[in-house]
């Protein structure tokens, strides 16, 4: 079996997914809120809210402060001259090669969140799909992409 890229992603992409997911859980905390607030003016039973309540939060437990630094773990990439390898997945741990001479561009892209803590992430396009390697620092991405584009080209031009 394949050894495991050795490249790994940003620490900081830790902070900015625990940022997301905050933002996400925010809303299941609203709906919990309101729940509550309408099982006091309507009068009617709290054990739904109570349930609403345990879900979020273990919910916000799983996604704000387990799951971000799990994902971090067990993303990797590596660049070839011939492909890219990248590995990710918690549970179920993906292993992807792009051929290069496949890849029909890279770019970089750049969230609020990303942009906080100065990282960005590339993307690769196939023919058939996109692959993604997110949160690099922001020197490492543009990096990255310029690399990748020069390794696709020369393929191009063997071909």
């Amino acid at each position: 079996m394949r050894q495991p890229p050795s490249n790994t992603i940003a620490l900081d992409a830790i902070k900015a997914w625990r940022i997301s997911a905050i933002l996400s859980e925010a809303i299941a905390w609203v709906i919990t809120i309101t729940l509550f607030v309408l099982a006091v003016i309507f009068d009617f039973s709290i054990w739904i809210p109570i349930v609403a309540a345990i879900i979020s939060l273990l919910t916000t437990i799983i996604f704000v402060f387990i799951l971000p630094k799990l994902r971090w773990r067990r993303w990797r990439y590596e660049v070839f001259e011939q492909e890219i390898y990248i590995q990710h997945g918690i549970f179920i741990v993906s292993r992807t090669l792009v051929p290069m001479i496949r890849v029909q561009h890279v770019d970089t892209k750049q969230g609020p969140i990303l942009k906080k803590y100065q990282l960005a992430s590339v993307t690769i396009s196939t023919a058939a799909t996109t692959h993604e390697i997110p949160a690099l620092l922001e020197e490492d991405a543009s990096e990255l992409r310029d690399r990748i584009s020069a390794l696709a080209r020369v393929d191009e031009d063997d071909v």
